[in-house]
């Protein structure tokens, strides 16, 4: 794992494959970290990742309904067709108040979203509970190797800086529960996940990832996944 720096932001990507046999279906999570030196990054404004183009995001059966992005962030997860959930996480926030920092933990839940261009769009809901108690819906779009995230300004409390991001979680896959019509009848079954390829490159699957920030300053980070024992 390794991380380069720009301005005062630097970050570093961890991905996991779970489980990880070739040809099988998977979960891929990634975590994320993002430091600036002992004091707090600047806010986030976008965030580009690189994945294996041959790594079935696209194709795995997750997100065959999507969820509006309106009724999420009016409702919550409670709005979303079940078949629209894609994945879940986690990530910490910073809030600089005066002297102090304050961190909260918050909340992922991933959505399929509506598409008018063919390409997969992705919804990433962010809950808080304490001391923001914030809703912020995050918008992506994945394609072939690549997902693009938007991070809108997070505000925070009166009279302190927007939210910062310090460190995310995603899992796309995982303990899902899709539902199918079978002869009338309303089925649960388990959507396959993620499909990992025949094959793996020499040095493993290699993930980057790319950060701007609302300084206008950016940063990235690339891993590699060791490619699976053979048994």
């Amino acid at each position: 794992m390794t991380g380069s720096a720009n301005a005062a932001q630097s970050a570093s990507i961890n991905a996991r494959l779970t489980p990880e046999r070739l040809g099988a279906a998977t979960t891929v999570s990634l975590d994320f970290q993002i430091t600036a030196g002992g004091s707090v990054p600047a806010p986030l404004s976008s965030m580009q990742l690189a994945y294996p183009a041959n790594l079935g995001l696209a194709t795995s059966g997750l997100g065959l309904a999507s969820c509006a992005p309106s009724a999420l962030e009016l409702v919550g997860v409670e709005a979303c067709p079940p078949d629209s959930r894609m994945g879940s996480g986690g990530a910490v926030v910073e809030i600089p108040l005066g002297p102090d920092i304050v961190t909260e933990n918050v909340q992922l839940a991933l959505f399929a979203a509506p598409s008018s261009d063919g390409y997969l769009h992705v919804l990433a809901y962010a809950t808080g509970r304490y001391p923001i108690g914030a809703r912020v819906v995050l918008s992506g779009v994945l394609q072939a190797g690549h997902l693009s995230i938007v991070v809108p300004p997070i505000p925070s409390l009166p009279a302190a800086s927007d939210v910062v991001i310090s460190q995310m979680q995603v899992t796309l896959g995982g303990n899902l529960t899709y539902y199918e019509e079978v002869r009338g009848r309303s089925v649960a079954y388990r959507p396959p996940g993620v499909g990992l390829p025949a094959s793996c490159p020499r040095g493993g699957f290699p993930f980057a990832a790319s950060f701007a920030f609302l300084d206008g300053s950016h940063t990235s980070a690339r891993t590699a996944v060791p490619c699976p024992h053979r048994h």
